[in-house]
């Protein structure tokens, strides 16, 4: 199979090699033997960048997989179909989240059983400390009123009694000395015999003890009995507040244990009851449903750096948040388009474009809407020497029969220029550095230094050295050579430098349209770095380096 596509590929080749040099030159087949190059021409030229691209909705609603992780799809609605807002379009595989979701349902009611029986121990503790104070208050209470009552009651009553008891001892004592003075006087005159007079003598003794106990025990009363019982009154007093301050305190500190243990409680209930609601939520977001009416569009394939991606079908594996299907409006179209490093100055939002999509075979007018910063990472992984810019058009004109997807060619116009001399870009060589031109003349070669302007795939404004109607070369001929550039002066020709390679300027476009048809027929035209401002690339001499795969040069 492989070598019968070879000698296709070479018939294609020069099919087109000869295509494009019968239109170098006046077009005739039967002429083109006797043509040694291509005519300067003279009239408009128009310059336009020309890329290949995609149809996109201009407003679409686009659903993405919402699933954490990575997740299988089940079951995906056919590309096309005409839905309604909230039929079925995708189900992802659920079976892992409700697993989880049966585990997480039992670590909800634990900890709801954890929680309120942290609430309940809370209450319990809150009782308890209610009843602590209480009772602590009340032994204040009490404590101050047994001070106060021995301070205004006891303590005078004992004193009084004291004082009564001196009294009575006293009076006692009197009447046991009348009483013995009375029995003195008696026995002197015989009346009172001498057993009673020793009995009233012994009666005043009992009397004169009594009285001196009675002092004594007053002053015992005064002097130690009443401070100390004060003290004692007061210090109870003094350790019943101390002992309802460390009730306060302590049922502060139990209750500040208890209540960190119900908000622990009660963030572990939440956080895992948090966690059901995402996994439910999860398993609801893995029934994907219609948004709004509208066609159904299965997103465009992501492409890893090997091109190793999955078309969206059922079986295959998405990512959380990977495009899945979009529902596009019909507001309008946008054709989307990845522009080469080497062209993306020339091209400025609002620029005017054509846009011809391939299924339709019409061409309506478009406008520049947006241009990338940054290069598209994408590309990297394709390929890491290729840089290309994402890049929007407006479809000013869109058909009712144009669909997201189609491919379509976008052709990007730059600037139309009026009445110039031009010619085609393989006719601009290197020398020296210097944009040069092979002019045949009489069976002669001469070399001539060029200025160059703009150009497109295809042909190259030349601003002076030119006239028109003269003769041009489109290849090096035998016996002509070019000096390489300063740049480009080493011990060897490296790779950059061998022929039949470009340089780095030269357009994508018009490099892409000259390399398939000199690839294929394996003929090494050297072709010219052309730049908007007529300078040449410096880190080439006349040669150019060997194209890549993708049409970008290095």
């Amino acid at each position: 199979m492989r070598n019968k596509t070879v000698p296709l590929l070479v018939l294609l080749g020069l099919g087109a090699l000869a295509f494009f040099y019968f239109r170098a030159g006046d077009g005739s087949a039967a002429d083109a033997g006797k043509i040694e190059g291509a005519e300067v021409r003279r009239g408009p030229l128009r310059i336009s960048v020309v890329e290949r691209g995609n149809l996109k909705a201009a407003d679409s609603v686009e659903l993405k997989s919402e699933v954490a992780g990575s997740t299988t799809i089940l079951y995906l609605i056919e590309e096309g179909t005409e839905v309604h807002a909230g039929d079925l379009l995708c189900e992802l595989d659920t079976s892992a989240l409700v697993d989880r979701k049966v585990q997480q349902e039992i670590k909800v009611q634990n900890a709801l059983a954890t929680y309120t029986k942290a609430q309940q121990s809370y209450e319990i503790q809150v009782s308890q400390n209610t009843s602590d104070i209480a009772r602590g208050k009340r032994d204040v209470e009490f404590a101050e009123l047994d001070l106060r009552k021995y301070m205004e009651g006891e303590k005078p009553q004992e004193l009084q009694k004291a004082d009564e008891d001196i009294l009575l001892r006293t009076e006692e004592l009197q009447r046991a000395e009348q009483s013995l003075s009375w029995s003195e006087k008696l026995a002197e005159k015989g009346f009172l015999e001498q057993t009673q007079l020793d009995a009233d003598r012994l009666a005043k003794s009992r009397a004169e003890v009594a009285l001196a106990q009675a002092k004594r025990a007053k002053d015992l009363l005064v002097n130690y009995t009443i401070p100390r019982r004060e003290k004692e009154l007061q210090a109870a007093v003094e350790e019943s507040r101390r002992e309802l301050d460390r009730i306060g305190l302590q049922a502060k500190a139990r209750l500040a244990d208890y209540d960190a243990n119900l908000k622990t409680s009660k963030a572990k209930y939440e956080l895992e009851e948090s966690e059901l609601a995402k996994l439910l939520d999860q398993i609801e977001k893995a029934h994907m449903r219609a948004p709004v009416d509208g066609m159904v569009v299965y997103a465009m394939e992501e492409r890893g750096r090997y091109g190793g991606g999955q078309p969206i079908q059922e079986g295959t594996t998405v990512r959380e948040r990977q495009a899945i299907i979009t529902i596009p409006s019909e507001k309008g179209f946008l054709a989307e388009a990845s522009l080469h490093e080497s062209v993306i100055e020339k091209v400025i939002p609002g620029m005017d474009c054509l846009v011809t999509v391939d299924a339709l075979g019409t061409t309506v007018p478009g406008r520049v809407q947006f241009k990338a910063v940054l290069p598209d990472q994408q590309s990297w992984w394709a390929n890491p020497d290729l840089r290309v810019y994402r890049t929007q058009v407006e479809i000013l004109e869109p058909s009712p029969r144009m669909r997201p997807g189609m491919s379509c060619s976008i052709e990007i116009l730059v600037d139309d220029l009026e009445d110039v001399i031009y010619i085609p870009v393989q006719s601009v060589f290197l020398d020296g550095g210097r944009p040069v031109a092979l002019v045949a003349r009489n069976g002669t070669v001469e070399k001539r230094p060029i200025e160059v302007g703009q150009n497109n795939e295809r042909w190259v404004e030349v601003r002076s050295g030119l006239e028109e109607g003269e003769t041009v070369l489109l290849s090096l001929p035998p016996g002509v050579t070019l000096s390489p550039s300063e740049e480009g002066r080493g011990s060897g020709p490296s790779e950059e430098h061998r022929p039949g390679g470009r340089p780095d300027a030269i357009s994508h476009g018009a490099q892409r349209s000259i390399d398939h048809s000199e690839e294929s027929a394996s003929a090494a035209r050297p072709h010219a770095a052309i730049e908007g401002g007529g300078e040449a690339s410096s880190g080439s001499a006349g040669h150019r380096a060997r194209p890549h795969s993708d049409g970008s040069s290095r």
